[in-house]
């Protein structure tokens, strides 16, 4: 493959406000024929994040045409798993509604937090969701303790196929604890209640890496392709690239990705959390740069594969 990337879409306002600063795992829906709408996380001046959107043209992503007043879904209640922040995970057309798998984060007193799966509903195209429960339709697990993360959902063959980042151990670089987690796969007749008993490891570390996290797959060709990020003990942040012909058994093809660090710029530290669509006869990505988001998100298209 190779990116041409476009640039910088989106820029936090650093406003005060509830989408102060970040735009965190930006996931892109397709709204109507013209229109790509963008979900992310906006955290506030806390750090904590409620999900909105930008929304853009899908002829130019660069021109965006409304960013979201308030948030499509805000923190849970307190002392529930998401009361302290939600990020994206990924949405699905059911019927007439819009389902939102989102990741909700909780601080408790001995973990640096935790993160288990919620499922909202929209009724309106988009404009709003309302949480299906307040507790996790993916809690913890004895082999995910701590991260239980669903990033892509896809329904093939009437089942519910979810690829997760998911862990139970903390990872300690420079005096600081970073989450652990390796990608995870489960199935569901339902999309709501999962077979977490027939789990199937995808992607797990090698050399020094300590986590790999936001599992992007789609189908090419009756072939399943995975985007994802890894992070090594010495701070590299970078996305990678696998291929498989059964959605469980992986193989890494990193080099591949065609789409690395800049020079300089928004996305020269660290590049993360790429969310491919294909509009058209093009594909874009949609991605974080620097510091997980903090800068905002950019684009890249598709040029050679």
């Amino acid at each position: 493959m190779k990116w041409e990337k476009k640039g910088l879409i989106y820029k936090p306002p650093f406003d005060g406000s509830w989408k102060d600063n970040s735009a965190l795992t930006p996931t892109p829906f397709l709204l109507t024929e013209d229109i790509i709408r963008i979900y992310a996380s906006f955290r506030d001046t806390n750090g904590i994040g409620r999900i909105g959107f930008v929304d853009v043209d899908a002829n130019n992503p660069s021109i965006i045409l409304r960013i979201s007043e308030k948030p499509v879904l805000d923190i849970g209640q307190d002392g529930m798993f998401d009361d302290n922040g939600v990020i994206l995970g990924d949405l699905i057309k059911i019927d007439n509604m819009v389902y939102m798998y989102y990741i909700g984060f909780q601080l408790v007193k001995k973990a640096k937090f935790l993160a288990y799966t919620g499922l909202a509903i929209s009724n309106d195209s988009g404009e709003t969701f309302v949480r299906k429960s307040v507790t996790p339709i993916l809690d913890r697990l004895d082999n995910a303790t701590l991260f239980n993360a669903v990033h892509t959902i896809m329904y093939e063959n009437n089942i519910f196929k979810a690829w997760c980042g998911a862990g139970s151990a903390w990872q300690k670089i420079n005096d600081i604890d970073y989450p652990s987690y390796i990608v995870q796969y489960y199935e569901s007749s339902d999309g709501i209640n999962f077979n977490t008993q027939g789990y199937k490891k995808c992607i797990t570390f090698i050399e020094n890496e300590y986590r790999i996290g936001r599992p992007r797959v789609y189908k090419d060709n009756n072939k399943y392709k995975m985007f994802y990020t890894y992070g090594t003990v010495e701070g590299k942040y970078e996305m990678g690239y696998a291929e498989s012909n059964d959605g469980v058994n992986w193989n890494r093809l990193d080099s591949e990705i065609g789409i690395t660090l800049s020079q300089d710029g928004w996305d020269s530290k660290s590049i993360s959390y790429g969310v491919p669509i294909v509009i058209k006869d093009k594909v874009y990505m949609f991605y974080n740069g620097n510091e997980m988001g903090k800068e905002g998100f950019g684009y890249a298209e598709l040029v050679q594969e």
